[in-house]
């Protein structure tokens, strides 16, 4: 079961750093005249870290941390060793010195991951099917990075069939 997670994830963290990925829906909102700074692949990690334990090595905002948070093998598929779900996580943080347009701004980096999810809907290979819902949980602003940094969950479930 731990091959499934782990594949799920990189075939995530593959759509968001891809061509059509993170990087493209970003420039797109740079473009159209939102206040919005680029990301690096390097600020995508694959990751189930808390924000306390992150920050004691270098760290770069905004930071997308990817991972798995759940299996259920409903094995639905009679001779499949999995066939159910993955439920998946993209954990957006974005931090700077001051309140005000914080909260303005993880806002621009959710957009710029669920346009990403909007244009890869389907079939991702693999025994994986990403059908196009999501659930998007957002965190109070708390002290940390900069002074002050925000969080934001996108909640996605995969169809996996291994």
């Amino acid at each position: 079961m731990a091959g499934v997670s782990s594949m799920a994830v990189e075939a995530l963290k593959g759509v968001l750093l891809g061509e059509t990925g993170l990087s493209a829906a970003i420039a797109g909102a740079i473009a159209s005249g939102e206040a919005i700074g680029p990301v690096t692949d390097s600020q995508i990690s694959v990751q189930n870290v808390s924000m306390e334990i992150a920050e004691r090595g270098p760290l770069r905002y905004p930071q997308f941390c990817v991972y798995c948070e759940k299996l259920v093998n409903n094995l639905r598929e009679k001779f499949r060793n999995f066939s159910g779900k993955a439920r998946l996580a993209t954990e957006v943080r974005v931090s700077q010195e001051r309140v005000d347009g914080l909260e303005a701004l993880l806002h621009r980096y959710i957009s710029a991951v669920l346009s990403v999810l909007d244009t890869h809907r389907g079939d991702w290979g693999m025994g994986l099917f990403y059908g196009g819902g999501y659930e998007v949980v957002f965190s109070p602003v708390k002290a940390g990075g900069k002074n002050y940094v925000q969080v934001a969950r996108v909640y996605i479930d995969i169809d996996v069939s291994v």
